[in-house]
């Protein structure tokens, strides 16, 4: 029988609404924090530096990703060493290339020199994962993101590709991998048993954690029951 107790994966909750992130700061098997635009603007933050630090307050003693936003690298590096600045929990979240397809590789080496922790985000081909891993050589500490589930979006089984990342990562033991954009609960026993250090989770996601280690047949029964229920409760008649 699976159970989350003996999952060796770091779970990080993936978000931007604070009472959820605050709500799975609770949790033990939660290990940190990633946030992108895309999830703040879904969540109606409009203050971006406000959200940031009172969300380190909040949430002092596990890492949090917080992403820039520029398009242009001399910008992004201004605003990843303020974000830098803000906690020494912060990995600062540095996109593989902007939206002109520029590769953000030479950035990437700049801020690791500068002692910079980076999750480097939205890789999805090993040639990516290279050149990052490279580019990171010299990093203490730092992430890459590969978008597993984005992956198998186009059809493609994303296992051989984060298995060859692994490989190539061990370049730099000081780098962890993340699978990112997981799609279902099934993920983080996938990444665990292929040996990911992280996998990131959003909440919806994460609250089917109680359904591990179910009976199956309960579960029928259970699903068996709510058709019927809210077939009762819809009034519908034939």
């Amino acid at each position: 029988m699976r159970r989350v107790s003996d999952l060796k994966v770091k779970i990080f909750a993936d978000g931007a609404d604070k009472a959820g992130m605050l709500e799975m700061n609770e949790k033990t098997f939660v290990s940190g924090f990633t946030t992108n635009p895309t999830l703040m603007k879904m969540a109606g933050v409009s203050d971006y530096e406000a959200f940031a630090k009172d969300i380190l307050l909040s949430i002092p003693d596990k890492p949090v990703s917080l992403e820039v936003f520029s398009d242009d690298f001399q910008e992004m590096e201004r605003q990843a060493l303020k974000l830098n600045d803000l906690g020494s929990n912060v990995y600062v979240k540095i996109p593989i290339s902007n939206t002109k397809g520029e590769t953000s590789y030479d950035l990437i080496k700049t801020l690791s020199g500068k002692g910079v922790k980076l999750n480097v985000t939205a890789l999805m081909t090993l040639e990516q994962v290279r050149e990052t891993t490279y580019a990171m050589e010299k990093a203490s500490s730092g992430i890459i993101s590969v978008f597993a589930g984005r992956i198998a979006d186009t059809g493609v089984d994303p296992i051989p590709v984060m298995q060859a990342s692994l490989e190539i990562m061990k370049l730099n033991p000081s780098l962890e991998l993340i699978w990112a954009s997981p799609r279902e609960l099934l993920n983080i026993f996938q990444a665990d048993a292929m040996g990911c250090h992280i996998i990131t989770v959003t909440n919806d996601v994460l609250k089917k954690l109680s359904n591990v280690g179910k009976d199956l047949n309960e579960f029928s029964l259970d699903t068996v029951k709510m058709f019927r229920n809210d077939a009762v409760k819809a009034g519908f008649i034939l």
